[in-house]
C-alpha cells in the first residue's frame, strides 16, 4: 500500500516506514481468508494510475503477482474483519488543523455518497438515494447503496483526507449522519488508548 507524504506527521523517514510497515501488518492480519490475494489487489488498487474501470485490468498491475482467476476467487470467497480494520484505522495518527490561538484540533468531515443500482433488482437492501440532475428541479430518488463516510481533515490547501469510518445506510438503520461524529470520535479514542497501552 501506498501512503502519501502530508498524511502523517514530520518524523524521520526511519520512524514513517516502521509505522507504515507496522499498519500494513495490522491490515494484512485484518484478512480473515484470501488474505494474500486481497492484499495484493489493495496494493493494485492504490497504484495503479487512473481511474480503475474493471478487475480485469487492474489484475495486470505490477503489484498484482497472480492471475486474474485468483482475483475473483478472492472477491467471491474473500473475507475482511472490520470491526479490527476500524481498531487498526483508529490507531493511526489523525492529522490536527491549528485555530488562530495556535492549538491544534481533530476537525471531522460527515458526508453521503451513493452508489446507485436502480437496475439489480435482487440487490439486497437497497435504499432510494436522493440525487441531483442538470436543471433546476430535478432531484430524483434512485434505488441503490448510500453510504456514509467519516474523515479528518487535512490541514493547508490539499483534497486528501483522512477516512477513519464507512457505512452502508439502509431503510432499517437509517441514521442521522451527525449522529456518527460522537460515535466515531469514541472508536478512534479507545483505539488510541488500546494502541498506547500495548507498546
Amino acid at each position: 500500500m501506498i501512503m502519501h507524504e502530508g498524511s502523517t506527521p514530520p518524523q524521520s523517514s526511519d520512524a514513517a516506514r516502521q509505522c507504515f510497515d507496522a499498519f500494513r501488518e495490522g491490515y494484512y492480519g485484518c484478512l480473515t481468508r484470501r488474505a494474500d490475494e486481497l492484499f495484493e489487489l489493495t496494493d493494485a488498487l492504490l497504484c495503479a494510475e487512473g481511474k480503475v474501470t474493471d478487475l480485469a485490468h487492474l489484475s495486470l498491475e505490477p503489484e498484482h503477482h497472480r492471475g486474474y482467476g485468483a482475483l475473483f476467487d478472492a472477491i467471491n470467497e474473500g473475507d475482511l474483519d472490520t470491526d479490527r480494520l476500524r481498531e487498526l484505522i483508529g490507531s493511526v495518527t489523525v492529522p490536527r488543523i491549528p485555530d488562530p490561538s495556535g492549538r491544534e484540533h481533530i476537525v471531522l468531515a460527515v458526508d453521503v455518497s451513493n452508489w446507485l443500482r436502480p437496475d439489480a433488482a435482487c440487490s439486497p437492501e437497497r435504499a432510494f438515494c436522493h440525487t441531483y440532475a442538470r436543471g433546476s428541479g430535478q432531484s430524483q430518488m434512485i434505488p441503490g447503496w448510500p453510504y456514509s463516510f467519516v474523515a479528518a481533515l487535512e490541514p493547508g490547501a490539499t483534497s486528501w483526507t483522512a477516512l477513519l469510518d464507512a457505512l452502508r445506510l439502509h431503510r432499517r438503520r437509517r441514521r442521522n449522519c451527525r449522529d456518527r461524529r460522537p460515535a466515531a470520535r469514541g472508536r478512534w479514542a479507545a483505539a488510541r488508548h488500546r494502541a498506547a497501552t500495548t507498546r
